[in-house]
């Protein structure tokens, strides 16, 4: 099991989306722009998320997820779903609502409707996108997948009409995709689930055995990550810019399944991180300790006093992360919590010197 140094930074995956996404997703729409045009505006943007990722001084970066994304609302392509739904034949078609979350059932995203097997070659992209992204970095790369669990749960089944099927089919599909990863030279990768705490003990341990055999033999040298999450949803008719909310704090926290996983570590929210004591054993916990549910930017100091709250969490396996992605944050907001967690860094290292300001 391959570790990160203590206090390693690594963001969980996306950042903040412009606003101006959606004023260009129209106007390729009114036919003023081409795709084209789209397309270069997303690989800019990328460029500019990793540039602001390691002026920050982040260790682990991410493409910032830009390329998943037309705009920052829960309409084609979704970056954690539809993004994936798209690649895949038997989910082709149109798509409809679907409640995010039976706490408010007034939002809804544009569910995928699976007609058809899950076959396990499709290619997902997450090469093309580790290259892309590699092409421009200085620090490693790390690539994020939504899980099996999420991908399933979250669409409408008129295929399977058996969960556990669908979610295992979902688990071949990434581990095809994640040994091309590896073989491409990736040596990150983080799956994402954020749907473990309303479902049923019995869904996350058919989820816990796909993402198992997801990540079955690869590599030694590859570290992988489960990002486990209570929600990060922005509400109202028009979201953009908004904090996001979190949903699922109301049923019971999983972490002695999810600790089944056998993965390098977890990253959460730092709240969450006392689920974790007596079942986390020799792995790493990302501890989300800036709150991206917050417009504020934390500073270095307060940072350091979320993770040294969890005192029976060794230094060694402590990984500091933000609690949720940044996408619903402006860029100027994210960019200044991406600095907090390396000062915190600098200070519980013992080298921390005077920063300039912000």
């Amino acid at each position: 099991m391959p570790l990160y140094p203590r206090y390693t930074t690594t963001v969980v995956g996306a950042h903040s989306v412009p606003r101006w996404y959606e004023a260009l997703d129209r106007l390729v729409a009114f036919g003023q722009l081409g795709e084209g045009d789209l397309v270069d505006a997303q690989l800019r943007a990328t460029q500019a998320a990793i540039l602001e990722q390691e002026i920050a001084g982040i260790d682990v970066i991410t493409g910032g997820e830009m390329h998943r994304r037309r705009h920052n609302r829960h309409a084609p392509p979704n970056a954690m779903l539809n993004h994936f739904w798209e690649k895949i034949p038997c989910f082709h078609g149109e798509t409809r609502p679907k409640p995010i979350t039976p706490y408010d059932p007034n939002v809804f995203h544009p569910a995928a409707v699976c007609r058809g097997p899950i076959a396990d070659n499709i290619d997902l992209g997450l090469v093309d996108e580790f290259e892309m992204v590699s092409s421009f970095a200085s620090k490693p790369v790390k690539v994020t997948m939504t899980g099996p669990h999420l991908l399933s749960v979250v669409a409408y089944d008129e295929y399977y009409n058996d969960i556990s099927r669908m979610i295992g089919d979902f688990g071949k599909l990434l581990h095809h995709n994640f040994k091309r990863l590896t073989d491409a030279g990736c040596k990150h990768i983080q799956i994402d689930e954020p749907y473990f705490t309303p479902v049923s003990d019995d869904e996350v341990r058919w989820a816990v055995d796909a993402i198992n055999l997801s990540i079955d033999d690869l590599p030694d040298e590859v570290h992988v990550t489960v990002h486990i999450c209570q929600g990060n949803y922005a509400v109202g008719a028009d979201y953009d810019g908004q904090i996001g909310h979190r949903y699922f704090d109301k049923v019971r926290y999983k972490a002695d399944l999810v600790c089944k996983i056998e993965c390098d570590g977890y990253l959460i929210e730092h709240d969450m991180t006392p689920h974790y004591q007596h079942c986390l054993g020799s792995k790493q916990l990302g501890v989300g300790a800036v709150d991206v549910q917050s417009p504020n930017v934390e500073t270095a100091e307060q940072v350091v006093e979320r993770l040294k709250a969890h005192k029976w969490l060794a230094p060694e396996q402590t990984v500091i992360t933000s609690s949720c992605g940044f996408n619903h944050l402006p860029r100027h907001v994210a960019l200044g919590k991406l600095r907090a967690m390396t000062e915190a860094k600098a200070i519980l290292n013992g080298n921390a010197t005077r920063t300039k300001a912000r």
